[in-house]
This record gives C-alpha cells, sequence and structure tokens, in this order.
C-alpha cells in the first residue's frame, strides 16, 4: 500500500485547465501541467482495497492499486510495465475514457475517488519521454496474415497484439489517415494527435502494415480478403449515425457532428487551409447532451461562433449520485466539461428537456431558426408541454446524437451473403452477431468493438480488440499466450 494514511490526508486533485481566454485561441490540450508532488499524493490516496472494485469498473481490468504504490514510490520504470500489461494505450484511454474505473473506487462510497486516470495519463507520457516505450517485436512468425478492417482503437489493439503474436497484419482503413475515431472524431484540444501518431511510429516498427484510403468492401472485396488472409477482424465501429427526420432536416446548414467534427481536424493536420464547414460568426445549436455535442461545442467555439446553445431531450441530470445508481455503479451525473466552460463563457446556455420539432429556412435554402417545444420526460414519454413551442436562431446545426450500429455497406452484406445463416449474421439490434470466440457467421472472420457491441467506450474497444486478437490467434494456431480481457456476452457499464 503506497501510504496507508494517504486517502485521509489527501484530498482529490486534479490538474488546473488552462484559462478560457487563453486556451480557446488554440487547438491545444486544455490542461496544465500536474506537478510531481501533486502526482504522488495522488496516488498514495489509493487504498490498495482487499477488493478493488477499479479492477471491475475498468473493462480492460487494469492493475490501478499496483501502478499507483508504484508511482508513490517513485519507480516508473516498473509502472508503465504494469499498465501496458492490461492496456496497449494509455494514452488515449486516461484521456478519452469517462473512467468507470473512478466511478468504482471504494474510496468513492463516501468520498472523492483516487485520481486515476490522471496517473494513468502522467505514467505514460513519461515513459514516452523518458524512451522507455520501445517497439516489440515478435520473436517468430506464424506465416499467417489477418486482416483488420478499421484503425480506431479496437482495430489498433486487435493489430498490435496479433502483431505481437507472429503474424503478418494489415489495417485497412478508409479514411485518407490512420487512426479512425481517434484521428478525425476526436477534437485537437481533446486529445492531440501527436500521441496517436508515436504509437503508430511504434506499431510500424513491429511490423503492422497500414492501408490508409481503402474502402474495404468496395476497393478490396470480401472475397479478395478471405482469399489473401487467414483471417479477418471486424472492427469498423458503429458509425450509422442516428439522424433526426423533421422538417427542414434537408435545409444546408443542418450537419451530423460526424460531417462537421472531421473537417476541423483535417485544418489541424496540415490537409485543409480552412474547414469547409465552419461556426465562424454563425448561431449554432447542438442537438445531443453527450460527449460528441460538447466536442460540438469545443470546436465551434475556437472557430469564432456568434452564439451557442446545446440542447438535450432528457432532463438535466443530478450533481450528486442518485439512489438509483448507487456506487460502484457508473452515475449519469451532470458534469462540467472544458466545452461546458467555454460555452458559459461565451455567454451560450446549455437547454435540457427540449425537442426540435423542425428548422426554418430562408429564401436560399440556408437553415435560420430552430423550432422546439419543452417535454416531460422520460417518464412522461416526451410528450411536448402546451405552450412552449418557441424558435430560436440556428444557421449551423450539430446532430450529436449517438450511433445505432454499423453501417450495412458492401462488407457487411457481401460478408453476410457468405454465411451459412446469413439471418443470424446481425444480432438484434443490428450489430455484427459473435460467438464466445468472438467469430461471426463467417469462419475466420472475427468480430471487435463497436462493430460488434454497438455504440460504447474507447476502454471497451480496447478490451474487446485485444480478446479478438487472442481468439484469432488460438484459431490460426490452435493456442494463444495473449491474454483474453473479456467474454463477449459482457455488457457495458456505462
Amino acid at each position: 500500500m503506497a501510504d496507508p494514511k494517504g486517502f485521509l490526508t489527501h484530498a482529490r486533485e486534479l490538474p488546473q485547465r488552462r484559462p478560457v481566454d487563453v486556451r480557446i485561441r488554440d487547438w491545444r490540450e486544455v490542461y496544465e501541467d500536474f506537478s510531481k508532488p501533486a502526482l504522488t499524493k495522488q496516488a498514495a490516496r489509493c487504498m490498495d482495497c482487499g477488493i478493488p472494485f477499479c479492477h471491475n469498473g475498468c473493462p480492460l481490468g487494469n492493475l490501478i492499486p499496483e501502478w499507483n504504490d508504484l508511482v508513490y514510490r517513485d519507480d516508473w520504470r516498473e509502472a508503465v510495465e504494469r499498465l501496458h500489461a492490461t492496456n496497449n494505450f494509455p494514452e488515449f484511454t486516461g484521456r478519452l475514457c469517462p473512467a468507470p474505473c473512478e466511478t468504482a473506487c471504494v474510496l468513492g462510497i463516501n468520498s472523492d475517488p483516487v485520481a486515476i486516470k490522471r496517473v494513468e495519463v502522467e505514467i505514460i507520457d513519461r515513459a514516452f519521454d523518458e524512451g522507455w516505450v520501445t517497439p516489440q517485436r515478435p520473436t517468430s512468425k506464424s506465416g499467417k496474415k489477418v486482416a483488420v478492417i478499421g484503425s480506431g482503437p479496437a482495430g489498433l489493439a486487435a493489430a498490435q497484439q496479433l502483431t505481437r503474436a507472429g503474424h503478418d497484419v494489415v489495417v485497412f482503413e478508409r479514411a485518407d489517415r490512420i487512426g479512425g475515431l481517434l484521428r478525425y472524431g476526436i477534437p485537437e484540444f481533446k486529445m492531440e494527435k501527436r500521441h496517436l501518431d508515436r504509437r503508430l511510429a511504434q506499431m510500424r516498427a513491429e511490423g503492422t502494415e497500414f492501408r490508409a484510403g481503402v474502402n474495404a468492401g468496395v476497393d478490396v472485396t470480401a472475397e479478395r480478403l478471405r482469399a489473401e488472409f487467414d483471417a479477418v477482424v471486424l472492427a469498423g465501429g458503429a458509425t450509422a449515425w442516428r439522424d433526426l427526420p423533421v422538417p427542414g432536416r434537408e435545409l444546408d446548414g443542418v450537419h451530423q457532428a460526424m460531417e462537421y467534427l472531421p473537417l476541423a481536424n483535417k485544418v489541424q493536420e496540415g490537409d485543409l487551409a480552412a474547414p469547409p464547414i465552419s461556426a465562424e460568426g454563425k448561431h449554432v445549436v447542438v442537438i445531443g447532451g453527450g460527449d460528441t455535442g460538447a466536442d460540438c461545442i469545443g470546436t465551434a467555439v475556437r472557430q469564432g461562433a456568434a452564439s451557442i446553445t446545446q440542447l438535450e431531450i432528457m432532463p438535466r441530470p443530478p450533481e450528486r449520485r442518485p439512489a438509483a445508481q448507487p456506487w460502484p455503479t457508473y452515475p449519469m451525473l451532470f458534469k462540467v466539461e472544458s466545452a461546458h466552460e467555454e460555452l458559459e463563457a461565451d455567454g451560450g446556455a446549455r437547454v435540457y428537456a427540449v425537442s426540435t420539432t423542425g428548422f426554418v429556412g430562408d429564401e436560399q435554402g440556408r437553415v435560420k431558426a430552430l423550432r422546439l417545444v419543452d417535454v416531460e420526460g422520460p417518464s412522461g414519454g416526451f410528450k411536448p408541454v402546451p405552450g412552449t413551442e418557441r424558435e430560436i436562431p440556428a444557421e449551423l446545426v450539430t446532430l450529436a446524437m449517438g450511433f445505432v450500429g454499423p453501417e450495412k455497406g458492401a462488407l457487411l452484406t457481401d460478408l453476410a451473403a457468405l454465411a451459412p445463416d446469413r439471418e443470424a449474421f446481425f444480432d438484434a439490434r443490428g450489430n455484427v452477431a459473435r460467438d464466445k470466440s468472438y467469430m461471426s457467421g463467417v469462419d475466420g472472420v472475427f468480430v471487435a468493438g463497436d462493430m460488434g457491441r454497438g455504440q460504447s467506450l474507447i476502454v471497451w474497444a480496447i478490451a474487446e480488440g485485444r480478446t479478438a486478437a487472442a481468439a484469432a490467434d488460438r484459431y490460426l494456431t490452435g493456442q494463444t499466450a495473449l491474454p483474453e480481457v473479456i467474454p463477449p456476452t459482457a455488457r457495458p457499464l456505462v
């Protein structure tokens, strides 16, 4: 145990965010540096519980008490080894995961939980700075070839594990750069892409091959993939977005969040001089109160929006854990992310329990206003409240309402046709069905991440990528030394 009295003598502390008026002028990450003494105190708060519920809260089963103790003892080299033992990409999860481990922390029963994510980030960032993260090349080759479809967190995790097991792995990505959602769905101020690029450099040095700009199912057919590769791992994500079928949806200026956010990232990559869809000087409305909605807010602020309003159909969440969501479950609480701070500083608003009923356009077919109404819900069935109908200015609208499953494009359609039971290739929710070994209805084709479980968290994607890799390795060689993290029937905590 790091410090037997640490949880009594030290309060939870996180690094400060840079001042709003400073950080909105650039696209760098929002947090200030965290001092080593402050971090040591946070690691010391870990109680090294006899039953560490943080393990259960984390789908990867991260060895949290172990690396907290190592940080407290200043053994950073061993700390990163324990971190990498369960997680291929802690620099991603430490920045992007909503931390179900922290909500399951035993200290959180009657106090503030350990700042687990912050410790995780500091360990891996120091490891990269010190040169401790090096390629782990396979000691022998299997002679087997594996295709991984999609280069998001699930695909990258599966690819790295399979490469290290000695297989020749090719990752196919339809976008022009590798990284999937990490590259184009996450704004730079949330995770600078240098963190992604340095990890990809490690993977290339280990032997993983990346082919960007290749649309699997179109540029390379399902039949060709099955003929040229001994196994295939589907990790294309749940990219079929939820739409809003209301009058005026066709107006210019109403866009899906994933049409809007990638363009801003392309500007930061240097691929575009200016985004074709920009919030500059416009009244912006973001529909959806989740993380993607917050990403749209932060992006619009930096682009110079005239005003920003965020709409959410659900009621405002409570600030404290409700009785119906007891420890160690993940509670749905009111959060103030960095983008929300920027929204408030800019005079914007978050509006809850409202539903969009339509869009109003001008003579040129551009959106100029949004119609909404208060609703009673969810127990009230989201029924409109009479007399609350109104319009608000809206010259750019982003739809950030989540995703409904994988796209049923040529790849999945053709693979379904190859399955002995074509009707069973998809499950009842429209995801690609898989058995206990993560294999789909087509022999040798495995499924990992959101494509198989539906929209979920980055930490689940990495965990599934690791487990699908172990299953594929066993399929190819008859055995595996790769860790199997979670069963496919496990449901997400959030």
